[in-house]
């Protein structure tokens, strides 16, 4: 018997991804919402590939959408509206990476980083009241503990479930360049100018 293709996703070996990527799209998008996965119904096919990989590895048990990387791994997500900015900023793909000099524009999709980031500053998942798309929630914030009434709290689940169907980037800083801690953020979206 002819051996088949390596697996190309860290940490899956004992699924083929050769038998993933020859399903169809319907295929491995249903497996993904059966599974749970956030952002399913946005994601390409080799996307689709690599999350229903990663979820037969784990059984199903990848500790929900507020655990580990996130369906792109923390990588940056491009499109035909990718701004200039992210040219510029430094990309972290794991909790371990740190900023190369304080000030540095960071970017991340990367699930475990962005919580990290928003409750190290006091920061709640929200959506701007009024903002929302039918069931869908609307612009993406934190609350750091203003008097911005406009903002209501929303799980991690359905936060990070609106920014991977969105593909949203997550821009940020960990420090201004005084070295004084940083709340700047900015969601961007590569697909589109008003993100």
């Amino acid at each position: 018997m002819a051996e088949r293709p390596g697996n190309q996703t860290p940490n899956t070996p004992d699924v083929d991804e050769s038998d993933l990527r020859g399903m169809k799209v319907d295929e491995l998008r249903e497996e993904a919402r059966d599974a749970d996965v956030a952002g399913a119904s946005d994601m390409r096919k080799e996307e689709l590939v690599q999350a229903v990989a990663r979820e037969r590895s784990t059984g199903g048990d990848a500790g929900g959408a507020d655990a580990g990387p996130g369906p792109d791994g923390g990588r940056v997500r491009t499109g035909p509206d990718t701004s200039d900015s992210l040219q510029y900023s430094q990309e972290v793909t794991s909790p371990d990476d740190d900023p190369e000099r304080p000030g540095r524009s960071l970017v991340t999709t990367h699930h475990d980083v962005i919580k990290q980031w928003a409750e190290a500053r006091g920061g709640v998942p929200a959506t701007v009241e009024g903002t929302e798309h039918g069931n869908h929630l609307g612009v993406l914030r934190f609350d750091f503990g203003g008097d911005d009434d406009r903002l209501r709290h929303v799980s991690w689940d359905e936060w990070f479930e609106t920014f991977d169907a969105r593909r949203l980037n997550f821009i940020y800083q960990e420090e201004r360049s005084d070295g004084n801690q940083s709340n700047f953020f900015r969601l961007e979206s590569p697909d589109r100018e008003d993100a």
